[in-house]
């Protein structure tokens, strides 16, 4: 059975058109399907959460039946928020395989996967029902919360949230947390131009946004200080933001985050650092720190905005970020 989580409005529609694809795939080769269309933040997680917890259930009350040992397949047709949400919603990855179609306009989660660009020639893939490789999955824990919630945030928020491609507090999550309700994302994803959405915000951002001292520590005793910092994000995989490629040796099977930092830094140096971030050629450079760790501590003097996989909660000014190895099992 392939569970199939959609948003219907990834794309400005197009995800019932490529969910239709699937659908008459499935017909064709005998595969039994279910789909459920999301209606807004925080479902994708509670459908994601309510069928693990179905499945755990069926599980203990048929231990002999060979359809206890069998995977919950779930194929994801979003953006990275939709997957980040699947993701924090699923209760015990041993009994999951994921399959991910991606529909968003960042889709920072597939890009260094490599995966077919035609959407039938990918659905062809997931329907083998094979799983192609094992990744890594973060999680935050939010040692302090404070009441400044994103304007989308969801109704209720665990103190740990998971993600799969990076958690970040600082610039970056300012920037997802503006983008997540910005008419102009709207507007320029009709015409197929979101990705500039985030380059527009960016630039405000650069310009207005409040830069604390910041101390960052990792379970094997290193350290970093920054007086004045723009952002802190610890990367599972190489790109973030949209295609910004801040962790180009970022490896998502390895057990590690790539830590990335910038700070002290003047706006102009910050406008010269970015574009080269974006192609992956910031490493060396004054005011930007790379370091590789499990375990992550990051304190700020006030609170910021801290997001996973784009998706804006709350504000914090301090959290825990941990990688664990080999969680997810992908079809694709």
């Amino acid at each position: 059975m392939f569970y199939c989580i959609v948003n219907p409005s990834a794309r400005s529609g197009h995800g019932k058109n490529i969910y239709n694809l699937f659908e008459e795939k499935c017909k064709a080769l005998g595969k039994p399907y279910k789909v459920i269309f999301t209606k807004g933040p925080g479902h994708a997680m509670n459908v994601a959460k309510r069928l693990t917890e179905e499945k755990a259930e069926d599980d203990a009350s048929s231990k002999n039946s060979p359809e206890a040992d069998s995977p919950l397949n779930i194929v994801v047709m979003g953006g990275d928020g939709t997957i980040n949400e699947v993701i924090s919603g699923i209760q015990n990855f041993d009994k999951v395989r994921l399959a991910v179609i991606p529909l968003g306009s960042g889709n920072d989660f597939v890009r260094d996967l490599g995966l077919p660009k035609d959407p039938e020639v990918l659905i062809d893939r997931i329907l083998k029902d094979e799983v192609v490789r094992k990744l890594d999955i973060g999680n935050v824990h939010y040692d302090h919360m404070t009441k400044t919630f994103s304007r989308l945030h969801d109704e209720r928020i665990s103190e740990d949230r998971r993600f799969d491609v990076s958690a970040g507090i600082g610039f970056d999550a300012a920037v997802c947390e503006e983008a997540l309700s910005s008419n102009t994302k709207n507007k320029l994803n009709r015409i197929g131009l979101g990705k500039l959405t985030y380059g527009i915000i960016a630039i405000r951002q650069i310009l207005h946004a409040d830069q604390p001292s910041c101390d960052i520590e990792t379970d094997d005793g290193k350290h970093i200080h920054i007086d004045h910092l723009i952002f802190a994000a610890a990367m599972i995989h190489a790109y973030e933001g949209g295609g910004f490629k801040f962790a180009p040796d970022a490896d998502y099977q390895d057990g590690y985050f790539d830590l990335i930092a910038g700070g002290d830094l003047t706006k102009k140096q910050i406008f010269k650092t970015l574009p080269l971030a974006y192609f992956g050629k910031h490493y060396g450079l004054p005011g930007i720190y790379h370091i590789r760790a499990k375990k992550i501590m990051i304190k700020t003097s006030i609170p910021m905005w801290v997001h996973t996989d784009g998706e804006v909660l709350l504000k914090s000014d301090s959290i825990t970020l941990t990688c664990h190895h080999k969680k997810l099992s992908l079809l694709s």
